[in-house]
């Protein structure tokens, strides 16, 4: 079979779709629509160039690989959407400030308050003019360090976004244990939390066990929930390199998503002058939304069905010989799934049984293949089941621990992994709380911290006093969203440290700071010169950053440098631990990074650069499972469905979506490329279910989440748009629909929140 040949159902033409490859000249034209449509400096084309190479900066954007031999532009459409947002000549400083009062800035749009530019200055709140304030860096420290003091420190959170450093993230680690609590959430609890704890519980890794080079030997792509096209578009290569070698790509999805059906190399010539791409997927199921543990049920019913049929030892169905020594609880999970009815299996997921099989036989043919997923199985009520199930199928056929196998999460933010790996954890046993101890000369806390939900909670109940947020836009990213919208004023102390100002800078009161720093992008130069960062991609591999570009403004300070200058103000001396020495020289916090990670970071600085960056390793890549049994494990989940409930009768299952012109809360453009679709509120149903509910395209409608609460959640304004989605449910874009989402539906073992499964209603605007 070739690229050419490969079957593909066909988009509804009826409804609003992308009709080109993903990549090609719409992936050019986007880039050169930002480009010109921004105010951006010339030398933004040379920091594209350099990026994602080695010694150049690492994007800030998503946290896909970096192959060793990068592409002559080793960037992606969203990578250049985010270099040109970040170097943007535009800048907001105190005469911005002073011209608008906090009540105004609250009206505005999310997109317009980060298109006022970079933040220039340190700022603090003044209460009596509403307004933030030019103030000095001593002055914030100082003020910063002496409220600390005051408060207890289990009263306050330090929350992190996933763009700071691996360098950034253990300093801030250290400074929260220090200072006396665990509550390190980050943003990775909306998101890939479920990965962290469910992974860990069933192969004893909390990470996924792929690297690059995988993607070159399997033979078989499974995917679950992602959304390549605009979440990690560099991925779309190795995918279309597999695809032309006749490796088999199967999608479970509810959304149609470009990246996964068609993609042409932008970089290519002669892509671009054919006007196709290659076929992606070879088949692509759209099922309903958090049914994918019944249609990964349905695939294991039938491998059990071929293997009765083939049991030879020579080319088994299913590797008996590997479960037998690597596997624990196998028999309970062959009786449940031997049990379940074809007929329950179909009507949870929606598809029928001879598109399962089909997959099933497929699968059963394959040697080598790779489970992927993205927040699609994540964000549900039973996502740790999702993946455990995901595994459960892996496991089957000895496809985990192997080239050209394993099981494959595609991160988000650039640094969110790596940000886990060096102790940002509100877990302490994730941590080696016993190295920091030796290390520093303190008692760590070891009591459990906060996680994301726990925080909005505490808020609510008045428990939370102190906030520290580095990086990110919290106010708007979390479930429930404008529930805590007036109590961020009542903190007695809300630091920010940002690029740009977004919408947790405005829900602010007295004791409120605004901290301007660097973006990776720019030169960063320090006691003993320029300084390099680190992150950690989706596969596990540490990569250096240099930035090279001269700063927004004389003002700035790099986030280790803030971190250090709060910490001062804030504990006691101690002789090992040394801020300005370690702001001085990033290498130095590298070192230390080493002896409290050795196994993963030995000669860190002298790997720093490594082409395609160095793997920290993984054990359950080499079947070393650290897992309570010391085996990987099959499980039962506890319903086919991770929804936790079924919306009833006139009621749907929400999914939050993000636009190919996003990046998490940071909104580019109100156009969503690769969905066909201008404008942000639409609400997107199936036709039939539109005119079943008696809904018109266009007409103007409310979402009302139904829940038991008593609380009421709405969301107004929205267009009805019809688009190819399943039956039961809808979908709208975030974060104005985590409005929506109700703080207490999140995954029962790690609390993500449940993004992809809130049950509403639709209630139409006379």
């Amino acid at each position: 079979m070739t690229e050419h040949d490969r079957p593909q159902r066909e988009q509804d033409p009826t409804t609003p779709h992308y009709d080109h490859p993903t990549g090609g000249w719409g992936s050019v034209g986007s880039v050169l629509r930002h480009l010109g449509g921004k105010r951006v400096p010339l030398g933004v084309l040379d920091t594209l160039w350099r990026q994602n190479k080695p010694r150049g900066h690492m994007c800030t954007s998503c946290a896909w690989a970096k192959p060793a031999s990068p592409h002559l532009a080793e960037f992606c459409e969203n990578g250049a959407k985010a270099t040109i947002w970040d170097l943007t000549k535009d800048r907001c400083g105190p005469d911005f400030f002073a011209a608008h009062p906090l009540s105004e800035l609250r009206g505005w749009s999310d997109h317009t308050l980060e298109a006022q530019g970079r933040l220039t200055h340190p700022m603090r709140y003044d209460a009596a003019s509403d307004r933030y304030v030019e103030t000095t860096w001593d002055e914030a420290f100082a003020a910063i360090g002496a409220a600390l003091r005051r408060l207890p420190p289990r009263s306050t959170v330090f929350y992190a976004s996933g763009r700071a450093s691996l360098e950034t993230s253990f300093l801030y680690a250290l400074f929260a244990r220090l200072y006396g609590h665990n509550n390190l959430p980050d943003s990775s609890n909306m998101c890939h939390e479920t990965t962290s704890v469910g992974l860990k519980k069933v192969i004893g890794s909390p990470v996924g066990t792929c690297i690059l080079s995988d993607f070159d030997e399997c033979d078989m792509l499974l995917f679950f929930g992602q959304n390549t096209g605009s979440n990690s578009p560099r991925f779309l290569h190795p995918l279309q390199a597999a695809a032309r070698r006749d490796c088999r790509i199967v999608t479970f999805n509810p959304v149609r998503e470009r990246g996964l059906l068609e993609f042409a190399n932008p970089q290519n010539p002669a892509e671009l002058l054919k006007g196709s791409g290659t076929p992606i997927s070879d088949i692509y199921l759209q099922l309903r939304a958090g049914s994918d543990i019944a249609a990964i049920a349905g695939i294991c019913k039938h491998l059990f069905a071929l293997d009765d049929e083939n049991p030879s030892d020579q080319d088994p169905v299913i590797d008996r010989a590997f479960i037998a020594r690597h596997g624990h609880d196998f028999e309970a999970f062959e009786a449940w799934v031997r049990a379940l009815d074809w007929a329950e299996i179909e009507a949870a997921c929606g598809l029928p049984r001879a598109d399962l099989a089909e997959v099933a036989a497929l699968y059963a043919r394959s040697q080598r293949c790779i489970g992927v997923y993205g927040m699609g199985l994540t964000q549900h009520v039973h996502g740790s089941d999702s993946i455990a199930m995901l595994v459960n199928l892996l496991l089957m056929r000895g496809n985990i621990g192997r080239p050209g196998a394993g099981i494959c999460p595609v991160r988000g933010h650039s640094n969110v992994q790596g940000q886990r790996t060096v102790g940002i954890s509100e877990k302490p046993d994730l941590v080696p709380l016993d190295k920091l101890a030796e290390e520093f000369g303190f008692d760590p806390p070891r009591d459990t911290g906060l996680t994301t939900v726990e925080v909005v909670q505490a808020l609510l109940d008045g428990e939370l006093r102190g906030f520290l947020s580095l990086g990110g836009n919290f106010a708007r990213a979390i479930p429930d969203q404008g529930r805590a919208d007036d109590l961020w004023q009542k903190l007695e102390l809300n630091v920010q440290v940002a690029t740009k100002l977004n919408r947790s800078h405005v829900l602010v009161g007295e004791g409120a700071w605004l901290l301007p720093c660097l973006v990776r992008a720019e030169r960063d130069i320090q006691a003993t010169g320029p300084q390099a960062v680190t992150m950690e991609d989706s596969l596990s591999h540490i990569h250096g950053s240099l930035g090279r570009r001269k700063p927004a403004s004389e003002h700035l300070l790099s986030e280790p440098a803030i971190i250090a200058g709060i910490a001062q103000a804030t504990l006691e001396p101690n002789p090992k631990v040394r801020w300005q020495d370690w702001v001085g020289d990033y290498g130095l916090v590298r070192d230390l990074i080493a002896r409290v990670y050795p196994d993963q970071f030995a000669d860190f600085n002298d790997r720093l650069f490594t082409p395609g960056g160095f793997y920290r390793g993984n054990a359950a890549r080499e079947r070393d499972w650290q897992t309570d049994s010391g085996k990987a494990e099959f499980t039962v989940p506890p319903a086919l469905s991770a929804l936790g409930d079924e919306p009833g009768p006139g009621n749907f299952t929400l999914i939050t979506l993000r636009s190919n012109d996003q990046f998490n809360t940071t909104v580019y453009a109100d156009r969503d490329r690769l969905r066909g679709l201008e404008g942000r509120m639409r609400l997107l149903i199936a036709p039939d279910q539109m005119r079943e509910a008696g809904l018109a395209e266009d007409q103007t409608v409310a979402l009302v989440t139904v829940s038991d609460d008593g609380i009421s959640r709405r969301l107004e304004g929205l267009r009805v748009t019809p688009y190819d989605l399943p039956a039961g449910c809808v979908g709208a874009y975030y974060p104005e629909a985590n409005v929506l989402v109700p703080l207490d539906r999140y995954d029962c073992a790690s609390k993500t929140p449940a993004y992809k499964g809130a049950t509403v209603r639709i209630e139409p605007i006379p």
